[in-house]
């Protein structure tokens, strides 16, 4: 029933003064979107501004959100085998929009273990409560 509580939970508001910005979405081609939106207003009550990238999104529409909205987490849920098989192309596209080494990544989902975030840089968070403690620690050490 947990699951059915986290879809009926009201949307949070806008952070007055976020303590960071977080761009989240799923890697193409994933489609499962409920884990992410769990994530997505987890940080937002946690005071954290949210861009939802979407679902199923391709590497370089994650360069050009993290660029745009000059955020300081990327966040992905990966909730599928073909989706894992896609974050190297997302390190590719990060390395070349020269943003590697300035972002935090965090990472989550059904398809992917610590072991894969590793191998990506990233934090790998087994859920919101999680993902919320990692992003906020990143960000108060980041600054």
């Amino acid at each position: 029933m947990s699951w059915l509580k986290s879809m009926m939970e009201k949307e949070p508001p806008e952070p007055e003064n976020p303590i960071g910005t977080v761009v989240i979405g799923n890697i193409e081609p994933d489609m499962h979107d409920t884990a992410k939106e769990a994530v997505r207003r987890a940080l937002k009550r946690a005071g954290f501004k949210t861009i939802d990238a979407g679902k199923s999104v391709a590497p370089q529409v994650f360069v050009d959100k993290v660029k745009e909205s000059n955020a300081d987490i990327l966040a992905l849920s990966v909730n599928t085998v073909p989706a894992k098989n896609n974050l190297a192309k997302l390190d590719e596209a990060l390395k070349a929009g020269g943003l590697k080494e300035k972002l935090i990544i965090i990472m989550g989902g059904a398809a992917v273990k610590k072991e894969d975030a590793d191998s990506l840089g990233a934090i790998f968070g087994k859920n919101k409560e999680e993902g919320v403690e990692i992003a906020k620690k990143a960000v108060a050490e980041k600054k």
